[in-house]
């Protein structure tokens, strides 16, 4: 699988009589079996909040470096798809459980993530060769 781009963004909203401003939507882009795909994964933004409960992070953005910066949100569709691979044949997931969301974040190698992160900047895409390089093994 090719990861192409990774981002993510706070709602803003459209209607004065809508929630959207509560949530923010992380996508992942990526090419499988010459198909690209997106997923886009919506979840509460207190999330963003309270990101030190889920990593190792404990400020936005959570990865500066050589002129990276990488936002929680970028990071969300990343992890969702790394966690459950099953997610490649979805558009769309949502997130409103705190139980679930950080079930998504458990046994991440984040360690991993500045690789792929310098890796979309320099080549425009990162070759994923299994999910499982990005799962902490149990010892």
């Amino acid at each position: 699988m090719l990861i192409k781009e990774c981002k993510g963004f706070e709602l803003e909203k459209e209607k004065s009589n809508t929630s959207e401003d509560f949530f923010n939507r992380s996508e992942v882009t990526f090419i499988e079996n010459g198909e690209e795909k997106t997923l886009h994964v919506l979840y509460v933004r207190y999330f963003d909040e309270i990101l030190q409960e889920f990593t190792p992070y404990s400020q936005d953005p959570i990865l500066a470096d050589q002129g990276l910066d990488v936002t929680f949100k970028d990071i969300v569709a990343l992890v969702c798809l790394l966690k459950n691979p099953g997610l490649r044949g979805r558009k769309r997931l949502y997130i409103n459980s705190k139980h679930d969301f950080a079930a998504y974040f458990q046994d991440i190698d984040f360690s991993k993530l500045p690789e792929v992160f310098q890796s979309l900047k320099q080549k425009n895409s990162y070759e994923l060769r299994s999910p499982l390089e990005f799962i902490l093994q149990p010892k």
